[in-house]
């Protein structure tokens, strides 16, 4: 009995979260079967991604990348956004944050929805709001998610700052903002708040550069952009303290008061109009009851590659392990999970490629959706050495008759890091205009083991902007 509360409080397997990572375990576990599910939520079926991450960044994202595509292309008219139209579009994806077709969908999977904040109080044993007690046969699944953190720095908490939240459903637009972050939380948000008009942008930047985690001229291109837009980067740059005398909660996405100053060291005071904090995730287990030693340092659940912690009936998929902070990977975390939490339902071997996560080892796709986009798989050149491994690289600047013809202004970058004794991939970077659909190619490539001399057999149609494989080739012959 979806959304209410059933007569029922055993089930075979119990999932604390129904976000998409949470959404697919619950699926997987009990498809094919009569098994049992409920799925405890405690706020939209559908979670972080649905809401307040990945589709409405992306809504507000994709406009600009059209209207750019738009006026670089003679013969096509382009003038300005409808701002108005976009959030509207944005909103329409978000369902108004209603989630009935969500929880439509669980039930025809035969998911029961139990709406409230979940605590494990025993083995396989949870309870809803204090009040209502369930007990697993089988399995619990934590897949609560990630909280956006805020900093320790004097007045930033009282200021009530954006975070990922109010900057993915903003209201309004502020005219002066500071955003503290480099990373693609930070660079996603300063890229659509400036297309949306925000006349005056400063990035807080702790590090040296833009996206630390990818290869350095993936971060260079996304700051040069930036700062063509309008924005100026503080490198180097340590947030002291933060004064805002009015701060007011009013509402996700609306200014929260009037303006707030900033003290960053060696350089003069800022005043904005409003603060987005994109300086990282906190997990979600401070509530969840659990036994610290199935936590690592940071407070993310610990587990195996089969999504199983050490005592053997709780498995964590999704943002909450720490493995890969990214809807995808949760999502694949949750099929994994599923399967594994079925075969031993049934008595069945788990040894199998298919019962584990081993994508999130070194094998991790992610596409920074900024002007212009970064896509990356795998890992550095400087990881890659920092592990001790003999690689060599490539690389070209993405200049070929495809995409010459997508667009006048397009330009990029790729890069390849080789393993030399297996002539394969270990990582693979693209950035540059709508490069996001290269990604996938080189995640087969990679995953797969394909050898370089193989892929010159792999040809790439013209013309296409993957004619960019074959210049990494000849490149490298």
């Amino acid at each position: 009995m979806t959304g209410s509360v059933s007569s029922m409080d055993e089930f075979d397997v119990i999932v604390i979260g129904g976000g998409p990572a949470g959404e697919n375990a619950a699926s997987y576990a009990i498809e094919g079967s009569d098994r049992t599910v409920a799925m405890i939520e405690h706020e939209l079926v559908g979670g972080e991604c649905s809401y307040w991450a990945c589709i409405p960044s992306k809504a507000l994202l994709r406009p600009s990348e059209v209207l750019g595509a738009a006026r670089n292309m003679p013969g096509v008219w382009a003038d300005t956004l409808d701002v108005n139209a976009v959030l509207a579009r944005r909103d329409s994806f978000t369902s108004n944050h209603d989630d009935s077709s969500q929880v439509m969908w669980a039930d025809a999977q035969g998911i029961d929805v139990i709406r409230g904040s979940a605590r494990i109080v025993g083995e396989r044993t949870v309870t809803v709001d204090g009040s209502r007690s369930l007990r697993a046969r089988h399995a619990v699944v934590v897949a609560t998610g990630t909280t956006a953190t805020i900093p320790d720095v004097p007045g930033l908490r009282e200021a009530l700052p954006w975070v990922s939240r109010d900057a993915t459903n903003l209201k309004e637009i502020p005219r002066r903002v500071a955003v503290i972050g480099g990373g693609v939380v930070a660079c996603e948000s300063a890229t659509w708040l400036l297309d949306l008009g925000v006349e005056e942008l400063t990035m807080v930047v702790r590090g040296p550069r833009l996206l630390s985690k990818n290869e350095p001229f993936a971060g260079e291109l996304v700051a040069r952009s930036l700062e063509q837009k309008g924005a100026r980067i503080l490198f180097g740059a340590a947030l002291d303290r933060v004064d805002r005398s009015d701060s007011r909660d009013t509402g996700i996405g609306s200014i929260h008061g009037g303006p707030a100053t900033l003290d960053v060291a060696g350089h003069d005071p800022i005043v904005v109009d409003e603060i987005v904090v994109a300086a990282g995730r906190t997990p979600a287990t401070s509530e969840l009851g659990l036994d610290p030693g199935l936590l690592d340092s940071r407070g993310y659940v610990v587990t195996d590659d089969h999504l199983t912690t050490a005592n053997g009936w709780l498995y964590a998929v999704g943002d909450v392990n720490g493995r890969a902070l990214l809807t995808h990977m949760g999502k694949y975390q949750g099929r994994v999970c599923g399967d594994v939490i079925a075969a031993r339902a049934e008595s069945r071997p788990v040894e199998g490629a298919r019962f584990q996560a081993s994508a999130d080892n070194g094998q991790v796709p992610q596409v920074v959706f900024a002007d212009p986009q970064v896509a990356a798989v795998g890992i550095t050149e400087k990881d890659a050495r920092d592990a001790g491994c003999d690689v060599g690289t490539v690389e070209v600047d993405i200049a070929v008759a495809g995409s010459s013809l997508s667009r006048d202004d397009f330009s990029g970058h790729a890069k390849l890091v080789v393993d030399r004794p297996t002539d394969t991939l270990v990582g693979a970077t693209f950035a540059g205009t709508e490069v996001a659909e290269l990604l996938h190619a080189a995640t087969v490539a990679l995953v797969g083991k394909v050898p370089l001399e193989t892929l010159w057999h792999a040809v790439p149609s013209f013309p296409t902007v993957s004619e960019v494989w074959l210049r990494l080739l000849e490149e490298r012959r």
